[in-house]
């Protein structure tokens, strides 16, 4: 009977960790415009993001701030306070809102307010977004923070100089004008007072513990490399017109080998420990 149960338990946790690793959507073969398993779609060719750590941004490149009103990018930047950068855009229906809740997820967990030790960014790539907008995602952010947060600043662009910041940071994206959207990789970049690139923090989930770190390790001027980076990529998929909808099929498939390796090293443990039970038992019923 354990072993019914035990195998009854390998195929659900086998099922689980199928998903990731099936998760990426292929053409079927025939299909117009199917792509062989690994290549890069050409809409995200040169999406990514290369690390300029330590290298400055131009803290005068002006924008709109959520009120209406230009601003420039240093007023923003305060001795003894570091600067958490977003790249997004707000009506973005993928992966931005996921970094943006999980981003606001782990500043719940900080000691710290947004104002007083650190201050957060948050910039639109697509100029043709409004202040209306960010100042609507700003009440609905500060709501899910659920604490005042004055040093939190939603933005859009202005004359271009999202793009312009964007290739400081090494934050690197791509307009598809036949579905108005944008291809963008998933991170969070944290500047040093001073306005250089100190740390990025990858993905759309973020541990409270490192971005207080790199929070930390910024307001000081140091400069971290990161230790992971795998990126996720926000982008609508049509199979016949050869996109994504969300392209991650190497985190995935990581992420399902992983959870194999693990359940076989669970598996492992629980059968020893089954034939054990049972020598025991035998030896008692000897």
């Amino acid at each position: 009977m354990n072993f019914i149960r035990h195998y009854s338990m390998t195929l659900a946790l086998l099922a689980a960790a199928a998903v990731p690793l099936c998760a990426q959507k292929w053409s079927e073969p025939g299909e117009v415009g199917a792509l062989p398993p690994n290549i890069l779609p050409a809409q995200l060719v040169g999406v990514e993001v290369e690390e300029h750590l330590n290298l400055p941004v131009d803290l005068q490149l002006e924008f709109i701030a959520e009120n209406g009103y230009p601003v420039k990018l240093g007023q923003y930047f305060h001795k003894g306070r570091p600067v958490v950068l977003n790249l997004v855009y707000y009506t973005c229906p993928m992966l931005c809102n996921l970094i943006l809740n999980g981003q606001t997820e782990a500043m719940r967990e900080l000691p710290w307010t947004p104002g007083d030790e650190y201050e957060v960014v948050t910039i639109s790539i697509n100029p043709q977004e409004g202040y209306d907008i960010a100042r609507q995602k700003k009440a609905i952010y500060l709501a899910s923070y659920d604490r005042p947060a004055p040093g939190w600043h939603f933005l859009v662009d202005k004359d271009n100089n999202a793009k312009k910041l964007a290739e400081m940071a090494g934050f690197h994206y791509r307009y598809d004008p036949k579905i108005a959207q944008y291809a963008h990789p998933s991170a969070i970049m944290i500047l040093t007072p001073e306005g250089r690139m100190a740390r990025y923090l990858y993905g759309v989930r973020y541990r409270a513990r490192d971005l207080r770190f790199a929070i930390a390790e910024a307001s000081e001027g140091r400069i971290t490399n990161a230790i992971e980076k795998i990126l996720l990529f926000c982008y609508h998929y049509d199979p016949k017109a050869n996109a994504y909808v969300l392209f991650a099929s190497n985190v995935m498939r990581g992420g399902g080998i992983l959870t194999v390796i693990l359940i076989a090293f669970y598996l492992r443990r629980m059968f020893r420990a089954d034939r054990q039970r049972m020598a025991r038992l035998k030896e008692g019923l000897a």
